[in-house]
């Protein structure tokens, strides 16, 4: 892996879901409930949403370029083979705003899914709705019949790639998947 990109993965075998409860009762009484995208439905507005979602937690994050159009966000994130909405984790208010997302892609041919996009609307950040959502969103590994999540971070996303470790997260390889 190069310097400017940081690959970890997860064995998820070993990971003790129960020890991060904690984060998910936080959130529920912050008012945000954890939901998939498949559970509130693939439909135009919830993809604008989904698109708004991450264009805004996206902006954060350290070597990520210009953020995608809406029809570039679809066609390159939503409209291909390892979207699967099962693995798309939302952080959703009581007011109905979508406060943040984990989303992770089916990459089962390989023997892992992988971490896309975790983020959190400023508004919403330091109350544990990232690692709560990461958590949650860890299970779509079994979903795909896997034991691997992989995930890949610029070097100077520190944050990210300090939660990742301590989740379990362990340095690797995790490549540059497409589509």
């Amino acid at each position: 892996m190069s310097e400017t990109w940081v690959g970890l993965e997860l064995d998820v075998r070993r990971f003790d879901v129960d020890r991060w409860a904690p984060y998910t009762d936080r959130c529920r009484s912050a008012g945000l409930m954890l939901s998939t995208y498949a559970e509130l439905g693939d439909t135009l507005s919830n993809r604008r949403r989904l698109y708004e979602l991450n264009r805004d937690c996206a902006a954060d994050i350290p070597g990520r370029g210009p953020s995608y159009t809406y029809e570039e966000y679809v066609r390159e994130r939503v409209d291909v083979p390892s979207f699967d909405p099962r693995g798309v984790v939302l952080a959703v208010a009581d007011d109905g705003t979508w406060a943040g997302m984990a989303a992770t892609s089916d990459r089962r041919a390989s023997g892992w899914v992988f971490n896309e996009m975790t983020g959190v609307r400023r508004e919403y950040r330091r109350a544990g709705v990232a690692v709560a959502m990461k958590v949650h969103g860890i299970g779509f590994a079994e979903v795909c019949g896997v034991h691997r999540v992989r995930t890949l971070h610029h070097a100077a996303n520190t944050r990210a790639i300090a939660m990742n470790r301590m989740l379990g997260y362990v340095d690797a390889d995790a490549g540059e998947p497409t589509g």
